[in-house]
């Protein structure tokens, strides 16, 4: 694997992730030149973790930077790239990166048809923007995508993502839809549900809900990253009807707005129940049926 040379770092935007990402780099070894950032929220990390690097406009960073870290949201990337290109900011030589899960290195072709390397470096993790994400990073994985043919590229991808502390995974160009749609299935989902969860225990008038949880959850998703669909437990995956019946309807009239999600969720669990040989063929039927019907068995 290439390392890189030592880089002058230019950050489009200080945000929660670029600001980290600018941090790691910078821990690295090279040199974080300049960045941008107008919120005060951006200035204050900024200040935090990229101390004495100017904020200037984002143009004025590109220009400067050997490396240019645009840390974007998805629907900004495309047109700052396009902005950015039609100012001139991008030349040949530059490395050119965004931290977007849903684009791959299609959307830096403005970059590239200047002549700088476009490579996507998603960080697998959640940022909030302070100095212990910096640590966090040795925990994480980064999806890394380049030109497919350019093995070059790839390589300075990953060489970048291990300076970083992370460990980098190629994804490919046209996966990286389905990846991102994967990702956010998963965590952000994820979060809305153990809120909904959180929720449904407090209005039931559990005090600590968190700490009740806590354990449950984190054992859950251990067991399922280690074992899959042999980890599934509760109601459905046993087949216990009555009970299933029981929770339709006391969402009904306790929590009528998570009843569809709990529906769906469930019907999924009667799927992967049955497909992994947890649940028979009646049981499934039965709990299918009740599902559908939204009540009593």
């Amino acid at each position: 694997m290439t390392r890189p040379a030592r880089l002058a770092v230019g950050v489009v935007s200080a945000g929660r992730v670029g600001s980290v990402l600018g941090a790691a780099l910078a821990r690295a070894g090279h040199t974080v030149i300049a960045a941008s950032g107008v919120s005060d929220a951006s200035v204050r990390r900024a200040e935090r973790l990229l101390p004495g690097v100017p904020l200037l406009a984002p143009d004025e960073v590109a220009r400067q930077a050997d490396l240019v870290l645009l840390a974007l949201p998805d629907d900004a990337l495309g047109p700052m790239v396009s902005g950015l290109a039609a100012t001139g900011a991008f030349r040949a030589g530059q490395i050119v990166v965004h931290t977007s899960g849903a684009h791959g290195v299609g959307v830096l072709a403005p970059a590239a048809e200047a002549g700088a390397l476009p490579l996507a470096l998603h960080p697998v993790m959640t940022f909030t923007g302070r100095p212990e994400d910096l640590e966090r990073m040795a925990a994480c994985s980064v999806g890394v995508t380049a030109t497919e043919a350019d093995e070059a590229a790839w390589n300075v991808g990953e060489a970048l993502t291990v300076e970083m502390g992370a460990e980098p995974v190629r994804i490919p160009e046209q996966t990286r839809p389905l990846y991102h749609a994967a990702l956010a299935h998963g965590a952000n989902h994820l979060v809305t549900l153990i809120a909904d969860c959180v929720q449904l225990l407090r209005s039931g008038g559990v005090r600590t809900p968190e700490r009740l949880l806590a354990p449950l959850l984190s054992a859950a998703l251990d067991n399922v990253l280690r074992q899959g669909d042999r980890a599934l437990t509760g109601p459905v995956a046993r087949g216990d009807a009555g009970t299933v019946a029981t929770h339709l309807d006391v969402l009904a009239r306790r929590a009528p707005d998570l009843l569809p999600a709990y529906t769906v969720l469930a019907r999924r669990t009667v799927v992967r129940a049955r497909e992994a040989g947890l649940l028979g063929g009646a049981e499934a039927t039965e709990i299918s049926n009740l599902l559908d019907d939204g009540r009593d068995a």
